[in-house]
């Protein structure tokens, strides 16, 4: 089978190595792809190939995927998802892995999500929506300020803003809705209750009428060690989160996936592809805090090094709606994975850091370097974004495969390379 994944990030280059294990695949295709991708091999020994096509150019993949003819295409980040890239492709009788552009409203909008999960019973945290400052103010002031201040729209995992009193929910307010940091995306807000808690990843694989939970994980969003420093994209991550045994999980999944089903069927969404709620576990019980409509980035990094199934096998049957008749297959071990990013990060940073160390960190035993925002000029390899890498490791315990992680990340060095030195710490105590 010949594949085409869309994206260039860590998440896409975790996609690509596991696919790429899959007997099945003969040929694949990354756009644009990253350094690390262009270096993965297929079961045949073929090279992937990346090519030179933003992962927002629906024009311009579609003309390629006209021509290539892949049987399936991947999308792995969520704009060209929220532009309506799956819509696109099957209307040109292409086959095509991701939710359509109603499916992804589930994280393209903010106050979709809220309104839906208000609706249809999924527990989530106390919420208003706005478009005026004044109303904005006025309910974030009944929080006592203490509350998040969210852009409606996509902001790359930065348009979330934490706040613990009324001067900064007014200061929030103001950045998204007046000053317009985050552009359109910030049009509309949603502020909810802060809510207490230790929060957790869930990923679960649909097919339009069946949700395949995945185990727990953990995401570190903020910038700096001790969770301080400003909203990212996600520092680091963990597999599986000790916070929940498997008939928690369970109880959780029931609670938020079970209603969200019944919605999307009442609703006529048609979800095919990756639902990966952010979860509060508070003392009141699992809350979501928000949506997003493909797998993580980090998160997919630890997962699938986890995963023991053929993922092609998995991603064809979301397609077809068949998964019921699959089963999600993990390993026992655990995963950890430490982003290292540029200076700077998620503020204003330099590209063309040249990475060196690399080799030496591969040599090391359960151990994958995800490449995120890289780049090849001749023999160097170079910086290319926010988010370089995600050193991942994997080990029998926690402890193991942490400091496995860590020791490759001692391996790399780039000029102002930092990284969060506190991954998993929450699961030691």
């Amino acid at each position: 089978m010949k594949l085409l994944v869309i994206g260039s990030g860590g998440r896409e280059h975790a996609l690509v190595w596991k696919l790429a294990q899959s007997p099945h695949v003969t040929q694949m295709w990354c756009a644009p792809g990253n350094a690390g991708i262009a270096a993965e091999r297929l079961t045949s020994n073929q090279q992937v190939e990346c090519v030179n096509l933003n992962a927002d150019d629906l024009p311009r993949l579609l003309a390629f995927a006209q021509e290539k003819k892949p049987e399936l295409t991947v999308v792995g980040p969520d704009n060209p998802l929220a532009l309506g890239i799956v819509d696109l492709f099957q209307q040109h009788g292409l086959r095509i892995w991701g939710p359509n552009r109603k499916a992804a409203q589930f994280e393209s909008s903010k106050v979709f999500a809220q309104n839906f999960m208000e609706k249809y019973g999924i527990p989530t945290a106390q919420a208003g929506t706005f478009s005026d400052e004044r109303s904005a103010k006025a309910f974030a002031a009944s929080l006592k300020g203490r509350c998040a201040v969210k852009a409606d729209g996509l902001a790359l995992g930065k348009g979330v803003l934490i706040c613990h009193n009324v001067t900064e929910a007014n200061q929030a307010i103001d950045e998204i809705l007046v000053s317009k940091a985050f552009g359109v995306a910030g049009a509309k807000i949603v502020i909810q209750e802060f809510l207490e808690g230790m929060e957790i990843s869930l990923h679960a694989l649909c097919d339009g009428k069946t949700a395949k939970l995945f185990p727990t994980a953990q995401d570190h969003k903020r910038a700096l060690d001790g969770d301080e420093g400003l909203n990212t994209g996600g520092m680091g991550t963990y597999s599986p989160a000790p916070f929940l045994d498997d008939r928690q999980l369970a109880e959780v999944g029931r609670r938020i996936l079970d209603p969200w089903l019944q919605g999307c069927s009442a609703e006529g969404i048609d979800f095919r592809g990756i639902i990966y709620p952010g979860v509060m576990l508070t003392p009141n019980g699992p809350k979501v805090l928000e949506f997003n409509a493909r797998f993580g980035d980090p998160e997919t990094q630890v997962y699938l090094t986890r995963l023991e199934n053929d993922l092609l096998e998995l991603l064809d049957a979301s397609v077809n709606g068949t998964l019921a008749g699959m089963e999600l297959r993990w390993s026992p071990m655990t995963s950890v994975c430490v982003v290292m990013a540029s200076a700077g990060y998620p503020g204003p940073y330099v590209k063309g850091k040249t990475i060196v160390g690399l080799t030496e960190a591969g040599r090391l035993p359960h151990t994958k370097v995800f490449h995120a925002g890289t780049t090849r000029e001749g023999d160097d390899l170079l910086t290319n974004g926010g988010r370089v890498l995600g050193v991942t490791a994997w080990g029998v315990d926690l402890p193991r495969a942490r400091a496995l992680a860590y020791a490759a990340v001692a391996k790399i060095q780039f000029d102002g390379a930092q990284f969060r030195h506190d991954i998993a710490a929450k699961a030691l105590g």
